[in-house]
């Protein structure tokens, strides 16, 4: 858990199917950025494959390892970007996959107010909850 002067913060990185169910899951430090501790997610992303991520995303390292993989990064690119790489508006859309799974994280109490203090802990509860969403899927 990192800690600012907030107190401990935590940022919960999520990689979901076409579903909206998770298929990678990972806490980093509240300040440390984004694009950097997700990179170990992404190899999980095979060839043919569409990562669909917000600004926070945006670099060329990532999506040149992405490339390496056969993976095609759709990032909303910086808006003081000098080269702007190509991006899809319309698939953009479906990164609301994303937004609506951590929705359903926050159903869960001790996910959303932040219970457990230890982040092993806290990534097992994030995983239970998880569990759950799935299993929810899995029955209708």
């Amino acid at each position: 858990m990192g800690r600012s002067r907030g107190g401990l913060t935590t940022k919960i990185h999520a990689l979901v199917d076409a579903h909206g169910l998770p298929i990678a899951l990972k806490l980093s430090e509240g300040q440390a950025h984004d694009g950097k501790s997700a990179q170990d997610m992404l190899t999980k992303l095979g060839p043919g494959q569409i990562l669909l991520a917000d600004r926070a995303y945006d670099s060329d390292a990532l999506r040149q390892s992405l490339d390496n993989q056969g993976a095609w990064a759709n990032v909303k690119p910086m808006p003081g970007r000098v080269r702007i790489p190509a991006f899809s508006a319309f698939l953009y859309r479906y990164r609301n996959l994303v937004e609506r799974f951590f929705n359903k994280l926050k159903h869960f109490r001790a996910i959303a107010t932040r219970f457990e203090k230890h982040d092993a802990n806290y990534l097992a509860l994030i995983k239970l909850a998880s569990a759950r969403i799935w299993m929810r899927f899995m029955s209708r």
